[in-house]
């Protein structure tokens, strides 16, 4: 074998080009190329693993790549192909890797998440989904309180310090619940790139409980011994005939503002008395089987020549095609009187109370109201086995609110 003369700076610089390029070898596959222009450029030549094919890789140019730096990187790719890694292969790789974590920034995998959970389905018990409204809402709080601050940031450099300091001023503003719901939030998204191997751990994980917890605030409400001036009220009332049919449908179903306001004539089936909220329109995600009492079926009945030619039971009044606000009987209640006493919401709670004092099962109470169980198993097999005992307590709580009337009525016919 032909013994190889290692280069020195001196023989590198001294090196005058001719017409033709040549090479300068420094033994073990490191060489230096002199091009016809002038420049030297390093090359390492090498059998490659397996296929045994000669091939060389470029180092760089000559002098920002030094001698010793030359002979450096020799010495790594040699020790890579005494693993039987080939050193160019492993170059794309690390090039791959380090374009990977500057292209997927934390933005372009929140974005990618959120539109891959957008697959609602009505057709099913569960939903695949987060429904649109819920995925900008998500969006939303992502746009306002995270992109500025991390968006373009490649995931997996954001630390945990970067995370709570982020969220911060939020938490201090006094928004506790926000800040939580955020905080979620953005470890859904350090979730997903853990799942799809995008970052080597979740630094997001738990994030919510670094942050303060909000003291809840119950919705206001009245006490059941006032049902029967509340039924007068809303007898009497001087509001649209549409708007206190929503305000006796939501009371009457138990169900929330938005699921009241949005229920669509497609979703009752009058046969079997049963109204079928699709997943999609649950806070919960979770399609939900109302049974309709026949108070409830009557204000359908009362409703129907107004709006039954329309998609929306209660359509909205400036675009038929869109329901009604959901803030709707929170106004109706304010003109009736119950301003700071009583919230549309707060009617659930009403319900809620009523029903508890009467003995009924609490579980068959919180499956009427559409209430997750912690325990999913469980919950689902509620919501399978309840329908019947619920068809006999939405029957009793209807015939409780119609009783309160014609209680109030017979007592101000008898005080006069």
């Amino acid at each position: 074998m032909k013994k190889v003369t290692p280069l020195t700076d001196t023989k590198i610089k001294n090196a005058k080009p001719k017409d033709k390029e040549f090479n300068l070898t420094d033994g073990l596959g490191l060489m230096i190329r002199i091009m016809p222009s002038g420049s030297k450029k390093w090359y390492f030549n090498y059998q490659r693993p397996f296929t045994k094919k000669r091939n060389a890789i470029s180092l760089g140019d000559y002098p920002s790549i030094s001698l010793k730096h030359a002979r450096e990187l020799r010495a790594e790719y040699r020790e890579w192909l005494s693993q039987e890694i080939d050193p160019k292969e492993k170059l794309e790789q690390v090039a791959k890797a380090k374009s990977e974590k500057h292209l997927n920034t934390f933005q372009k995998i929140a974005e990618t998440w959120l539109q891959s959970r957008i697959k609602a389905d009505e057709s099913n018990d569960k939903a695949k989904g987060l429904s649109y409204k819920y995925a900008n809402e998500i969006a939303s709080s992502l746009i306002n309180y995270v992109y500025p601050f991390i968006g373009k940031k490649p995931i997996s450099t954001i630390s945990r310090l970067n995370l709570t300091q982020m969220l911060k001023p939020l938490e201090a503003s006094g928004k506790l619940e926000a800040t939580k719901r955020v905080a979620k939030r953005v470890e859904w998204v350090f979730e997903y790139a853990y799942n799809n191997g995008l970052i080597p751990q979740n630094t997001a994980r738990d994030l919510h409980k670094a942050f303060a917890k909000n003291k809840k605030k119950h919705f206001p409400t009245i006490t059941p011994d006032e049902i029967p001036e509340l039924m007068l009220c809303i007898n009497n009332a001087d509001i649209q005939l549409q708007t206190k049919c929503l305000l006796e449908w939501q009371l009457h179903t138990m169900t929330r503002p938005s699921e009241a306001a949005g229920t669509l004539w497609r979703e009752i089936d009058f046969k079997k008395m049963l109204w079928t909220i699709p997943a999609r329109r649950m806070k919960k995600g979770v399609k939900h089987i109302v049974p309709i009492s026949k108070q409830a079926m009557a204000i359908l009945e009362a409703i129907k020549p107004l709006t039954g030619h329309r998609d929306n039971v209660f359509p909205n009044r400036n675009d038929p095609r869109r329901p009604m606000n959901s803030q709707s009987t929170n106004m109706a209640l304010k003109r009736m009187g119950y301003n700071k006493k009583l919230v549309a919401h707060g009617l659930r709670a009403l319900a809620s109370t009523t029903l508890n004092e009467q003995g009924f099962n609490r579980d068959v109470i919180e499956a009427a109201l559409a209430h997750g169980d912690k325990n999913i198993v469980r919950g689902t097999y509620n919501r399978a086995t309840y329908l019947e005992q619920r068809v006999e307590l939405m029957a009793w709580w209807s015939n409780h609110l119609e009783n309160a009337i014609n209680e109030i009525r017979l007592k101000v016919v008898n005080e006069v």
